[in-house]
Formats: C-alpha cells, sequence, structure tokens
C-alpha cells in the first residue's frame, strides 16, 4: 500500500496533497467526505453520516465507498470504520413512507427499529393508528416534519409516497441550436429515477438547463423559487430561448410584480415576506396544482421556507445548488425536506470536458500600516475583522491588478458598503449594491456583459444567479467571514468558458496575521476539495 490517504479511527481522513494519486483520490472521496481543514500539504476530510447518506442516495453502496478508502490508503482501513461506514449506511431506507390510497403510512422493514423511533415523543405526535408492528399511520400533514424527525433520530427514510401529478403543462426542449450535455441529461434522469432531491453543479455548468429539462419532462405546472428579481428575469429569459415556453405562460411573483402563470418564478424574499406577524404570500404555493417546484441556489433557502416546504410533500421538488454546505448547518433540513443529493459532478471533471473555464486562484496577503496594527490590536473582537477586511491599504493593491489585467472584464467584490463607495471612487468604475434598482443592475450587467463597463464594483448582491459570461477577473477585497459558499459562489462567476479565450483569475486580498487571514483559510474550504490551490502572493512582490 502506498496510496495518499491515511484513514484514522476517528473517521477523519489525510489526504497528501503532493501524492502523484491524490487528485483521484479527491474526487472519489468527496463523494462521501467532507473537507475540514487544507493547508499545503496534507488535508484533512471527515466522513460523516449526511455524507454517507447522500451518497448512498445518489447510487453508491457501502462497498463503493469502503473500496475507495481500501484503493488509497497508505495503511489497512481500521476495522471500526468499515464497521460503521456499512452500518451507518444501512440506516438508509429502513423506515419507509408510503401510501395506501388516501393515507401516508410509516413502514419499518426492521419492526425493532421502527418500535424504537415511534416510541420518540416527537415522532409519536405525527402518528395516527398502529396498523401492525411494521406499520403506522401518519398524520395527512406531517409527511415533511416526520422526515426531519426521524433524521434527528438517526434514520432517514425513503419516501415511497409519490407525488401529485400536478395540472398538466405542456412545455418541450427547444434543441434546434443545443443539446442537454450528457451530465444534465444524467442529472435530470437520476431526479425522476429517486423523485425529489438535490442537483449539484458547478457554477456555469447549467443549472438552469437541468431545471428546464426537468420541467420538459415533467410537463405540468412549476413553480420556480429564486434568490432575487434579476435571477427571476434570467431564468425567464433562458426558459423563453431554450423551451417551447411563451412570455404568456412565464409568471414572474416578486416585489415588483403579482403574475400567476402556468410557470411563475418567484423569490424567496416575496416568499417569506411578513405583514403583522403573518406570512402574507403563502397563497402562491397553492395558487396553482404545481406538479414541480424548483429552487434554485438552494444552499440558500431562508429558514422559513423549511417550514413551508414540510407542507410541500406531495410535489416534486428540485433543488439546484453549486454546494450542499450552508453556514448555518441545515444541510439534514435540505436532505429531509428538498431531499437528497441525486447528482453531484465535481468542479474539475466539468472543467476537463472544457464545459467550464480554468481558474487560477491567488490569495494576495497585505501588511497593515504599524497605525493600523496598533488600532487592530486595541480593538474588540467583533470590530476587528471589519477593520482587517477595510484596510485601505487594499485600495493600491485593488488598483495595481485592475492595472495588471487592463482590458478584461473585471468584478472587484467586496462586503462593506462604505468600502464599495471607496473603490468605485478610486477606479472610476460603476458600483452595484443592494440599494441599486432592478432595473438599474440589470443595465449595468448588460452593459458589462456588452464590454461597455470594463470594471464593475459590486456587493454580495452579485454572489448568485448572476450570468457574466465574459467575466475574466474577480477581486475579492472583503467577504462574509469564513463562508465557504460564498468563496465558491464569487469563484463560480468565473467559470462560464470565454469567448476570448482567457483563464480566469481570482483575487483575495488579505491583512496578514489577522483574522482576515483566519477567515480566508475557512473560505477556501470547500474550492480546495474541489481540487482549486491558492497560489500565496506578497503584495510588494505585486507591486514591484
Amino acid at each position: 500500500m502506498s496510496g495518499p490517504l491515511i484513514v484514522q479511527s476517528d473517521r477523519t481522513v489525510l489526504l497528501e496533497v503532493a501524492h502523484p494519486d491524490a487528485d483521484d483520490a479527491r474526487h472519489d472521496l468527496s463523494v462521501f467526505a467532507e473537507l475540514e481543514r487544507a493547508p499545503e500539504h496534507v488535508h484533512t476530510y471527515r466522513i460523516t453520516r449526511l455524507g454517507l447518506w447522500n451518497a448512498r442516495a445518489a447510487g453508491h453502496s457501502a462497498e463503493d465507498m469502503l473500496g475507495t478508502l481500501e484503493k488509497y490508503s497508505k495503511f489497512p482501513v481500521p476495522q471500526s470504520v468499515s464497521v460503521d461506514i456499512g452500518e451507518t449506511v444501512a440506516r438508509y431506507g429502513r423506515i419507509v413512507i408510503e401510501r395506501d390510497g388516501d393515507q401516508l403510512l410509516l413502514r419499518g422493514t426492521d419492526s425493532a427499529v421502527l418500535r424504537e423511533v415511534t416510541r420518540a415523543k416527537k415522532v409519536g405526535e405525527l402518528l395516527g393508528v398502529k396498523r401492525a408492528d411494521d406499520l403506522w399511520e401518519l398524520l395527512p400533514w406531517a409527511r415533511g416534519e416526520i422526515k426531519q424527525q426521524l433524521i434527528k433520530l438517526g434514520w432517514p427514510a425513503e419516501d415511497h409516497a409519490g407525488y401529485t401529478p400536478g395540472t398538466p403543462h405542456q412545455i418541450d426542449l427547444d434543441t434546434t441550436e443545443w443539446n442537454l450535455r450528457d451530465y444534465q441529461q444524467k442529472a435530470v434522469d437520476n431526479f425522476f429515477e429517486g423523485g425529489s432531491g438535490v442537483v449539484v453543479l458547478p457554477c456555469g455548468a447549467g443549472k438552469t438547463l437541468v431545471g428546464a429539462g426537468a420541467m420538459a419532462q415533467a410537463k405540468t405546472t412549476t413553480l420556480i423559487l429564486v434568490t432575487n428579481t434579476v435571477s427571476a428575469r434570467q431564468w425567464r429569459d433562458e426558459l423563453l430561448k431554450r423551451t417551447s415556453l411563451t412570455e404568456d405562460e412565464i409568471g414572474e411573483y416578486s416585489g415588483a410584480v403579482k403574475e400567476i402563470k402556468p410557470v411563475t418564478i418567484a423569490t424567496y424574499q416575496i416568499l417569506t415576506a411578513r405583514r403583522a406577524g403573518k406570512y402574507t404570500h403563502l397563497s402562491l404555493l397553492d395558487a396553482l396544482d404545481w406538479g414541480l417546484v424548483v429552487y434554485d441556489e438552494v444552499h440558500l433557502l431562508p429558514a422559513p421556507v423549511f417550514k413551508l416546504t414540510a407542507e410541500l410533500q406531495a410535489r416534486r421538488r428540485l433543488g439546484l445548488t453549486a454546494t450542499l454546505v450552508r453556514e448555518d448547518g441545515r444541510e439534514s433540513d435540505v436532505f429531509s425536506l428538498i431531499g437528497p443529493k441525486r447528482f453531484d459532478a465535481p468542479w474539475k471533471e466539468i472543467e476537463a470536458q472544457g464545459f467550464i473555464s480554468p481558474a487560477s486562484c491567488y490569495e494576495v496577503r497585505v501588511d497593515l500600516p504599524q497605525e493600523a496594527r496598533l488600532e487592530y490590536a486595541a480593538s474588540a473582537d467583533d470590530e476587528r475583522y471589519r477593520l482587517a477586511a477595510t484596510a485601505p491599504i487594499k485600495l493600491d493593491v485593488v488598483r495595481q491588478l485592475v492595472q495588471r489585467h487592463e482590458g478584461e472584464q473585471i468584478l472587484v467584490i467586496g462586503q462593506y458598503l462604505d468600502q464599495i463607495d471607496e473603490l468605485a471612487d478610486s477606479l472610476g468604475a460603476p458600483k452595484l449594491t443592494g440599494a441599486t434598482s432592478v432595473d438599474e443592475r440589470q443595465r449595468l450587467y448588460q452593459a458589462f456583459r456588452d464590454g461597455e463597463v470594463k470594471v464593475l464594483v459590486v456587493s454580495k448582491v452579485a454572489n448568485f444567479s448572476v450570468d457574466l459570461p465574459e467575466a475574466t477577473v474577480a477581486i475579492q477585497v472583503s467577504g462574509s467571514y469564513g463562508s465557504r459558499q460564498e468563496e465558491a459562489q464569487r469563484l463560480g462567476r468565473l467559470l462560464r468558458p470565454k469567448k476570448s479565450g482567457l483563464p480566469a483569475s481570482f483575487y483575495t486580498l488579505v491583512s496578514r496575521d489577522t483574522v482576515d487571514q483566519d477567515f480566508a483559510q475557512n473560505r477556501q474550504r470547500f474550492l480546495a476539495e474541489q481540487g482549486y490551490s491558492y497560489t500565496i502572493l506578497d503584495s510588494i512582490a505585486l507591486a514591484a
């Protein structure tokens, strides 16, 4: 045995980065393990229950996962880990949700397991009549909540209760000039085979087309939930271009417009809007007999939408995302309420096929001047990140990088509004923030796409669901603390293949020896798991 992995009895796995088989091992390991730490030479992964269950739902067996560990491990896999993986994977599907006419049933393939879970107080509250030792009736509204409770108990249910077909509506793909790529078609097929669940694809790899493919296969009224109004209009434009749908068949339901059509695109904000403590737009969920609900950027699903989704379990649910990472730790709610991962394509695999652009990642470290260091040292913990992230010295570095990439399409990204104002003034570039109107956002994005605007300064509103295919450079000046999903989304702005043929360059500016540097290491974990590495640059050397 001379592989790149060391499997440890605490379910951590060490990956030797310099090993010639490291990339293959990372690719296979990421199916069921999560990267925890990614320093230069040895990366640490952890095998979690949820990771194993997601892999099982996506079609990987316990034998497949153990085979990966044994193939790449430097030493024998600890027997305790082999047993744990086998037993954990075997927990998936021991409890099944079924239907008998209008009645929902909870069946246990192991009556002892069923007895164990039904004795739990919160599960008991969701049950009706006991029909047999291995069969209970479920209360009609409890399909979502029972899945949440069962996963907390460590017994994830398989849902075989079926779905309402919804109101039929003819939707066809218009493939005169394009076709679904193989991985997009496989994602659609896996979704329908599983019933409901999540498709994980890199930014720029065509998640919207997977949604369109699912709609064309379902041929039913569809509710699409998106992050913001700009995203809603991009979805509409893409559906008009790629499918048989007409403008009269697609409605927008947002702060600005309230249309309900056979295909309705609504924002998360409008669905979670409240007046006098009540959600005022819940009627949208039952406005039509939806046969398919699509959740764009499902990793951003607001907490209230989980509760609403618990009541939508009879409708097919498709989650689309570039990463299942949630900073609030609610990945298990995505698993139980939207559905498990049905398809996952690693970023580097899609890059190798030529469908997303190669990218180089750089961490540019800047030194705070002495006066700023003293102010940082004397500040309270909650102020330190802002001071380090908004250090004025970063402005000089941004100007140098913009000059270095003169003529390219450059995004400059910040977290703080006063910093964004300074960047826009310093660069003589337009800015786009949450305060920018939807029409002005669309105008600026289009001017950037057309090359009329070469440098655009943006806040976090540009993190998600924004199609800027010719962007080749992103300069991240500050971010949301240690957010892994934000780092992935910001790199994702650059990954669409370019007409120019230029590679993508992603720069993160970090104040050395501060919490800014600590957060940067955490932010980079997800991309390291996908096979990206960061080259460390010194700002002084960069200037020289």
